[in-house]
């Protein structure tokens, strides 16, 4: 359990270690996140590690004085994960951003948390290779924190989510012990697969500073598709029927009509006049153009319009539509990101639900999707004054997880847990389940001063 350090064991704490913020500014940014969640105080201070060896300090004093570490990477996270209040220290790793090797034979990057994963692609490119998660906000979030949720992206479609991706980890753990996970091969199944565990346990167990990361060949050949649609439905069974057409893209996104027409707003596109819902779609390697033409055959029979490209800049721009979706929305007012998963057949059926909760509980939803493997991104949004955690907008992500719990889905794909969900996590995987994690949360930091209170 959890108690509140003594003042004296955090100034000790603080005292002992570098770069602390003290400034209210400084904590007032480092407690928050892109999820829209307002803590209602401020972290108590700051500490910027840079390094592992200030990283091991850190906890071990916390762990001494009993110090809550609220673990934080480059800010980007959805569900509340890295958010911190008074009585918590913030441990940003965001300075560790080195990119210590890259090896183009066996194709593995070794980095450290604070790389932004946009770097790890522009850094591996000239080599040939790509780093395959790929998020939404790839430009500005951090290995670290990919790792702390699992991320995907679109790429995921065909390459897999972080976990997929991530061969070993270095873990400090809460008492400053560092642990190594995983290996540095392709298979290995040596004892229980902590590397696994550690991936996606939002900073709850560990905090992750370096990173072996498994790069791929890029494709020699790319080819979008990008079709519209009259109504979101019909954007969804195309989605479908490219799953039943035996096609594996590269990418599958769907963007309802009012997320495109926020976009068209932001970039002077003309998306929304094409049609009320959108796919964009991805096949690569030597048998792309064979596969665009089958996955046109597959969705015309649903599409008002069907554009296809090969050239490299017009594909860039289609995807810009997608990248840009959040963005755009937070144009809007304050936005929170939903993350259900269902199976990629009930995709249709999961749209059309979502515009049901949106009419009955009067709250703006919008819709972005990976197509491919059934995660929605349901986005929320409220006025800049209007919380997200009470009222409408609560009942609303409350019936988006009833939603997909009677499709046979998840409560998050890729985002995590976080503060956000936790009302919800026991009806999903139950109170046995629960149960184990909590111990396995306690075997990793007896004390519980790891970003207490999020996730499980």
């Amino acid at each position: 359990m959890t108690t509140l350090p003594s003042d004296s064991g955090v100034t000790a704490l603080l005292a002992a270690c570098r770069n602390v913020s003290t400034d209210p500014a400084d904590r007032a940014r480092g407690g928050v996140d892109r999820s829209g969640y307002v803590p209602a105080s401020i972290p108590d201070r700051i500490i910027y590690a840079e390094s592992t060896d200030d990283v091991v300090q850190a906890l071990r004093l916390a762990t001494h004085y009993r110090v809550p570490i609220v673990p934080r990477g480059a800010g980007t996270g959805l569900a509340g994960g890295s958010c911190a209040t008074a009585g918590s220290v913030v441990l940003d790793v965001s300075r560790m951003d080195k990119i210590l090797s890259i090896d183009p034979v066996e194709q593995q990057a070794v980095v450290q948390p604070g790389v932004l994963n946009a770097e790890v692609n522009a850094a591996t490119a000239p080599y040939g290779l790509f780093y395959a998660p790929d998020p939404a906000s790839t430009a500005i979030c951090s290995i670290g924190g990919n790792v702390a949720t699992n991320a995907g992206g679109m790429w995921c479609a065909k390459y897999g989510v972080t976990r997929e991706s991530v061969l070993s980890l270095q873990v400090v753990l809460a008492d400053g012990r560092i642990l190594k996970t995983g290996r540095n091969t392709i298979k290995g199944v040596s004892g229980y697969d902590l590397n696994a565990l550690i991936i996606g346990s939002e900073g709850t167990l560990g905090v992750v500073v370096e990173a072996t990361l498994r790069l791929r060949p890029q494709p020699l050949h790319t080819a979008t598709v990008a079709a519209y649609f009259a109504d979101a439905p019909a954007a969804a069974r195309a989605a479908s029927a490219i799953i039943d057409a035996r096609i594996q893209p590269s990418i599958l996104e769907f963007i309802d009509g009012g997320t495109l027409a926020a976009v068209d707003a932001m970039m002077g596109t003309d998306h929304a006049r094409r049609g009320n819902a959108f796919l964009l779609a991805q096949t690569d390697g030597y048998g792309a153009l064979l596969e665009q033409q089958v996955l046109i055959e597959a969705i015309t029979p649903y599409a008002t319009s069907v554009e296809h490209t090969d050239d490299a800049g017009r594909a860039a721009e289609l995807v810009a539509a997608r990248r840009n979706a959040i963005p755009a929305l937070q144009l809007l007012g304050r936005v929170s990101i939903g993350d259900i998963g269902v199976s990629r057949k009930r995709l249709a059926e999961a749209v059309q639900g979502l515009a049901e909760i949106s009419t009955r509980t009067g709250v703006k939803i919008f819709v972005i999707a990976h197509a491919a493997d059934g995660n929605l991104h349901p986005m929320v949004v409220v006025g800049n004054d209007e919380s997200i955690t009470e009222g409408p907008a609560k009942v609303a992500l409350g019936e988006m997880f009833h939603l997909a719990q009677r499709l046979g889905g998840t409560l998050t794909g890729e985002h995590g847990i976080g503060l956000l969900k936790q009302d919800w996590l026991e009806e999903e995987v139950g109170a046995l389940s629960l149960e184990l994690q909590h111990k396995i949360k306690a075997v990793f930091d007896p004390l519980g001063i790891l970003n207490p209170g999020k996730g499980i």
